[in-house]
């Protein structure tokens, strides 16, 4: 049995024992699973996603149901646009907090792109959007 503390397991993830899958939210990017949804039963999540090479973003605009989502560049870059700010481009140590709901679309990014995301709850729905 698995000791929890405050409803939460232990965990470590190493990135040399780390494995990228093709098996996420958008096709041109690679998730690593960090192992925070099964320590935390799905309270929060977080990944490494990185970019697949030679595939780009069809710059569609989406919204998600969640609670928090906050993304850290690790390398490379990336082009966000959010409703009512514009465009953003975050590079290595860059950082942003996603309100719930905010519409917003990955317009480019570079061929090494690397990041973190930490959302909550680890699972949501993702909704496709019209231009704000």
């Amino acid at each position: 049995m698995t000791r929890l503390w405050k409803n939460q397991a232990f965990t470590i993830a190493h990135a040399d024992e780390g494995k990228f899958e093709g098996a996420g939210l958008r096709p041109f990017f690679e998730y690593r699973d960090l192992g925070i949804n099964a320590a935390t039963k799905g309270a929060y999540g977080a990944h490494v996603i990185r970019a697949v090479l030679g595939m780009e973003s069809p710059a569609a605009w989406h919204s998600h149901d969640l609670d928090f989502q906050m993304v850290y560049v690790t390398r490379g870059w990336v082009v966000f646009e959010y409703e009512g700010t514009g465009e953003h481009i975050l590079r290595a140590g860059s950082c942003v907090l996603q309100p719930p709901g905010i519409k917003h679309r990955e317009v480019r990014h570079s061929d090494d792109l690397e990041l973190l995301e930490v959302i909550s709850p680890a699972g949501f729905d993702t909704h496709d959007e019209a231009a704000p």
